[in-house]
């Protein structure tokens, strides 16, 4: 992967948490790593959409929402497997604009994300891979990670990687849609399926509301 750093510029379209999934059989860990920022601009002189995943202290410092106005320097991520942003060690970041858009408490939630340590003490639930690129790649409450499976604990080197999408809102979200039960591969074929009831034991300390 090329180690040049580009500039970027362009506008937030999406803000989320940028957390990583490690699996093994049925148990399942999680790395908070940050912020992912979707973008509509310009970098490495070409125009499109990409985007950079940011840390815990650069979110808390410029309170990035949709339709700010951002730059910076990137590097592309090195290995695309374990990262769900294109590109990441953000330098020389700015905020050009900020957003003239007022709050709107509908989904999707388009506003101030919350700490990572509120994603964390909230839990998550899952959520349709196609719901979410319909409805909720904006919103705050949603979340693409990247997942590493260990197929075989007696063999750590053994991985398989995919993505998953999850959801942090709240229950009462109309656009939710669970999706499919998600099936985890194990040692000489076997297979876990993770069952509903982990992620009503995740969120159980939540009312419908929250």
């Amino acid at each position: 992967m090329s180690e040049e750093k580009l500039l970027f510029e362009g506008k937030v379209i999406s803000v989320q948490p940028r957390i990583r999934l490690m699996r093994s059989f049925d148990e399942r860990s999680h790395s908070y790593l940050g912020y992912a920022l979707r973008i509509n601009g310009v970098i490495g002189g070409k125009e499109r959409e990409f985007s950079i995943g940011i840390g815990k202290s650069t979110q808390e410092k410029f309170k990035f929402v949709v339709g700010d106005g951002i730059s910076g320097v990137c590097l592309a991520v090195a290995d695309v497997r374990q990262e769900s942003v294109d590109y990441y060690k953000v330098t020389k970041i700015k905020k050009n604009e900020a957003t003239l858009k007022e709050a709107d408490n509908r989904p999707p939630w388009e506003v101030l994300t919350p700490s990572l340590e509120e994603y964390r003490g909230r839990g998550h639930r899952r959520l349709s891979a196609r719901t979410y690129e319909s409805s909720c790649w904006a919103c705050i409450w949603g979340c693409r990670m990247p997942v590493e499976i260990i197929v075989d604990n007696w063999n750590p080197s053994k991985c398989q990687y995919r993505f998953e999408t999850f959801c942090y809102g709240p229950k009462s979200c109309k656009l939710y849609k669970a999706g499919p039960t998600r099936k985890v591969p194990g040692r000489k074929g076997m297979s876990y399926e993770e069952p509903d009831w982990v992620d009503e034991q995740e969120t159980e300390h939540r009312g419908f509301e929250e």
